[in-house]
């Protein structure tokens, strides 16, 4: 059996007492740090065999792994904060275990995203998950991708590009886009700062990101998203006309 199991994004009360049995019951541990999560297993007296598991080496070792489980092993996976598979490793682990026939669970538990997406006071019903964003190639090119998203958006990022992507989502979105930002989820600072993009902006210009982000940014009223739509079809239009006139006078 494979466990993917959600640990706590800051208040150590946020595990839960399944995550915990499983944890005492398995016989591996795979951790994507293994000192972050040594002093989890310390706070809740549980000594059991630890595995360094991460994007480094997931591709490696996974084989090993599903191995240990068709032998009959129980295998829990954890990452420093979250659940696993969310913008940690966890992902590889379970699709090969469940192309090996092997039975996956994923727990319910703390996850970033969630908490901060419901207290944000935007639209909750729906929304589009990006995690995080190419730090530099295909960056601006998804985001333009996003500039129509009718839906909620949900992104993470580290203290040191929150402006950055504040800015780019100033030039993409609009200023005016309403977006919350949230840092240290159920941790001691927690806060949510609300407003439009420049007012946010600003507001991070001013006082030094720290911690951990998740940006919640409201999708496209559908008014600028047909407008968008339809100067980005003209522009289609117009580029393949010129492409055809040049290709005439060639000929």
């Amino acid at each position: 059996m494979l466990y993917l199991v959600p640990t706590p994004v800051g208040n150590m009360e946020d595990i839960t007492l399944r995550a915990l049995r499983v944890l005492r019951e398995a016989d591996l541990i795979l951790a994507e740090d293994t000192r972050t999560s040594g002093l989890l297993l310390k706070h809740f007296d549980i000594h059991r065999p630890l595995q360094s598991y991460h994007k480094f080496n997931e591709h490696q070792t996974v084989s090993a792994i599903v191995a240990r489980l068709q032998a009959g092993e129980t295998v829990a996976v954890v990452s420093d904060a979250g659940t696993p598979g969310i913008s940690d490793p966890g992902f590889l682990v379970a699709r090969e275990s469940s192309r090996a026939g092997i039975e996956v669970s994923c727990l319910p538990g703390a996850t970033a995203f969630v908490p901060a997406l419901v207290a944000s006071g935007l639209p909750c019903d729906k929304f589009c998950f990006e995690g995080f964003l190419p730090q530099k190639k295909g960056r601006q090119t998804r985001l333009q991708q996003l500039a129509t998203e009718p839906r909620t958006m949900v992104f993470y990022e580290s203290p040191h590009r929150v402006v950055k992507a504040l800015q780019q989502f100033v030039e993409v979105f609009g200023e005016d886009r309403p977006v919350a930002v949230c840092r240290e989820i159920s941790k001691l600072h927690e806060e949510t700062v609300r407003g439009d993009i420049a007012t946010v902006l600003a507001h991070f210009i001013e006082n030094e990101p720290r911690g951990e982000f998740v940006i919640i940014v409201g999708g496209c009223p559908e008014e600028k998203r047909e407008n968008r739509e339809s100067r980005d079809l003209n522009n289609k239009r117009n580029k393949n006309s010129n492409q055809s006139h040049k290709s005439s006078e060639k000929s």
